[in-house]
């Protein structure tokens, strides 16, 4: 493991402090290998309230056991509104695809996991992407923020029927407009140019709606978009790497199979 990375080393965009908090950080979980080979960023849940410890290092660290190199991002959340978040994902993404070369790492094959509301931060970096700006000054600017896969679990997904309160009011504020809840309800902005997806959740979960991954599942699908989905029946929200639940805790055997066929 190497040291912390600031993504904006002379301070964040739409910093409101100089605290730990006010400055997004990405942490690397590098293997060594023949070859380059893709690598997974990791976003915890926490309902844009928090970071969940036990969905960042121990997912990174799950990663490298399957030969993927991982980095654990620490997003802004609550005071922090939208595009905040959004902009600290897309910041480590293309950060880490100009850094590639130096850790053996793919650039062409970079991917982006989440739980809950990371999971609805990831599902917002795979539909709301720009393509870099070629004549920016910062050289990770110049770089696209489209990640090559997403992989979403027990994703917040809608902003609407099936929203979760708590991620909805951290993340847009008290009293959003429609169109608001219209642009962050991202099985709306699913197009044929959003990554393969990778998708699990459990159908008892009382928190975040199984229908959230069933929404975003149906976008894929009329866009044509490559995605796997499994929904487990048992246990409810937050699980992480679910090891002590002998149907849920394959997915993530799962998903390191699904990454191999993606060319990770």
């Amino acid at each position: 493991m190497s040291n912390t990375i600031y993504l904006w080393p002379e301070g964040a965009p739409f910093a409101q402090g100089d605290q730990d908090s006010d400055q997004p950080t990405l942490t690397p979980y590098l293997v060594e290998s023949d070859r380059p080979r893709g690598a997974v960023i990791v976003c915890p849940g926490g309902g844009y309230e928090f970071l969940a410890d036990h969905e960042g290092e121990p997912i990174a660290k799950r990663l490298n056991e399957f030969g993927f190199s991982a980095f654990v991002l620490r997003y802004r959340f609550a005071p922090y509104h939208h595009p905040v978040p959004l902009t600290d994902a897309q910041r480590a993404i293309r950060y880490v695809k100009l850094h590639a070369k130096e850790w053996n790492i793919d650039p062409h094959h970079i991917g982006i996991l989440g739980f809950s509301a990371g999971g609805h931060l990831v599902s917002t970096a795979a539909t709301h992407f720009d393509q870099g700006q070629p004549d920016a000054n910062d050289p990770v600017d110049r770089v696209s923020s489209r990640p090559d896969a997403a992989i979403l679990c027990y994703p917040v997904i809608s902003m609407g029927e099936f929203r979760h309160d708590g991620s909805r009011r951290n993340l847009l504020g008290e009293n959003p407009t429609d169109a608001d809840i219209e642009h962050m309800s991202n099985e709306l902005q699913v197009t044929p140019e959003t990554p393969p997806t990778f998708i699990w959740h459990t159908m008892e979960d009382d928190a975040v709606p199984v229908e959230n991954a069933l929404l975003f599942a149906t976008a894929l699908r009329r866009n044509k978009v490559p995605f796997e989905l499994h929904v487990y029946e048992r246990h409810g929200h937050g699980i992480g790497l679910a090891e002590w639940e002998p149907s849920a805790r394959t997915w993530m055997p799962l998903c390191a199979e699904w990454l191999l066929k993606q060319g990770f």
